[in-house]
């Protein structure tokens, strides 16, 4: 589907935080938060030796090039076809997140010391009136209802799909070993399937992202006894939910994002209900990785020209301190044959 050159037409306020907690040693949780293109999303990284951060922010890093500078040849790149009609932003953010994990894997197969990183990922895109929701892992999407939380994503985990089996029940689940084994991530496999589901906004809707770092640690009514108290003010929701995890002994990295929907446009445009997007084919996964070296050589030659002006300052410091330094010393030299007269 061609992108249409169109400013989202919303109005909306977005906080994000992201934390590393109590206990653990570095943060591998990481916060996208892109106004521009009205992206959104929270990224859980694992792996040891900090893999999981790399894995992490390389699926960000990947979704905003492409949406700040690939998305008309993406969209309009038929190989990569996902066989359904969707809105360009949707279009655009299942592309960027299957390329992502082709990016990561790669990354993990190459390099020894990144072996077995990933990362889970629930992402946001609003265009008009609808909101796109794609996810992969544990990571979670809420909105706020008057009365409680409505999810609006189911883990991609063992417990979780015990329960959805009616093998588990909810209070056996929260005592239960392994609870935190997610069954899809980003990166770990050579292809990936997505969840995605399309809804409506509406002025005065809360939407929250956040890692298993807090829905892990609390439970839906414990979130949403927080943020009730804190309805009119987004920043504290994010700064309460983030205490709220950290109160519950802080054992993983926390990352919270909130975004209150101000004013949207009224194109009329239909949901479109759940769906899980399939893993790619070898056909596909081929020209994914013909994209792959695209982007990677983009990144490499804007790393290149950002270094540039940091080399050329380096040097105009260097000039300037010898300067100053032969300054000194004339006026050193000066002043001792002023005083020798």
């Amino acid at each position: 589907m061609p992108w249409k050159d169109y400013e989202v037409p919303l109005i909306h306020k977005v906080v994000g935080k992201t934390d590393q907690g109590l206990v653990r040693l570095g943060n591998e949780d990481y916060l996208h938060l892109d106004e521009k293109n009205a992206v959104y999303a929270v990224c859980d990284g694992m792996g040891g030796h900090q893999a999981g951060e790399i894995a992490s922010m390389t699926a960000s890093e990947t979704i905003r090039t492409l949406f700040d500078h690939f998305r008309n040849d993406l969209l309009n790149d038929s190989r990569l076809s996902l066989d359904r009609t969707l809105l360009p932003s949707g279009e655009l953010l299942l592309k960027s997140i299957r390329l992502a994990n082709r990016e990561i894997y790669t990354k993990a197969a190459t390099d020894p010391a990144l072996a077995g990183m990933g990362t889970t990922i629930v992402a946001v895109a609003f265009e008009g009136d609808v909101m796109s929701v794609a996810h992969v892992g544990d990571s979670r999407a809420y909105r706020l209802n008057a009365k409680k939380l409505q999810p609006l994503t189911k883990d991609h985990s063992w417990v979780s799909e015990m329960q959805q089996n009616h093998q588990l029940s909810e209070e056996e689940a929260l005592s239960v070993v392994g609870k935190n084994v997610i069954t899809r991530a980003l990166g770990v496999r050579e292809n990936v399937e997505i969840d995605y589901r399309l809804i409506k906004v509406k002025p005065g809707d809360i939407y929250i992202l956040c890692s298993d770092g807090l829905s892990g640690f609390a439970d839906d009514e414990d979130i949403f006894a927080v943020v009730d108290k804190a309805r009119s003010d987004v920043k504290r929701i994010v700064d309460d939910l983030v205490q709220l995890a950290n109160d519950r002994g802080g054992a993983d990295n926390v990352t919270v994002v909130v975004i209150e929907i101000k004013q949207v446009d009224s194109p009329q445009i239909p949901e479109v209900e759940v769906f899980t997007l399939p893993e790619e084919s070898q056909e596909l996964m081929a020209a994914e990785d013909e994209w792959l070296t695209k982007v990677t050589a983009f990144k490499a030659e804007r790393s290149q020209r950002q270094q540039k002006p940091q080399a050329g300052s380096s040097l105009s410091k260097f000039l300037l301190t010898v300067i100053f330094v032969v300054f000194v010393i004339l006026a050193g030299v000066f002043i001792y044959f002023q005083s020798i007269k």
